[in-house]
């Protein structure tokens, strides 16, 4: 099976004057402003790193919840946070990590079986594959 979602961005002038709009297929997001003064200099609108967070929060936040499910839980509630980080890199930049800060209310698990269905919903959700940065997770489990 193949899903194919498309997004797009377009961007003008070039450089730090110029202003970005992007879109989703799906119309969540529709031209929304991005450009140097919304990534750098915490303008109005959004950026990449924003974005990325979005997709891993999103994303580990489904895989963890279809986990927790296929162990037996059906009972809880999972809140994410992705901290994706952005460095120099040479001339250049970097996204170096995306911190996942996870606060999950499950009923009726140990700490270690929710320990261990999180750290494998963290490895194995599809946008953790590909991201090519260190990936860390923190958690609270409160008991429902």
């Amino acid at each position: 099976m193949s899903i194919v979602k498309t997004a797009s961005a377009h961007y003008k002038p070039l450089g730090k004057q110029g202003q970005g709009k992007v879109s989703t297929q799906s119309g969540a997001l529709s031209d929304q402003p991005y450009g140097f003064n919304t990534r750098f200099e915490d303008k109005a609108g959004t950026n990449p790193e924003e974005l990325l967070g979005s997709s891993h929060a999103s994303c580990f936040a489904m895989a963890l919840s279809f986990a927790l499910a296929d162990a037996g839980y059906e009972h809880g509630e999972l809140s994410v946070e992705a901290h994706v980080t952005l460095e120099k890199d040479g001339d250049g930049f970097k996204v170096t990590k995306s911190d996942l800060v996870l606060d999950a209310t499950v009923d009726d698990i140990s700490s270690d079986d929710f320990v261990s269905i999180a750290n494998d919903a963290k490895e194995n959700c599809p946008i953790s594959k590909v991201l090519n940065a260190q990936i860390s997770l923190t958690h609270t489990l409160n008991k429902g």
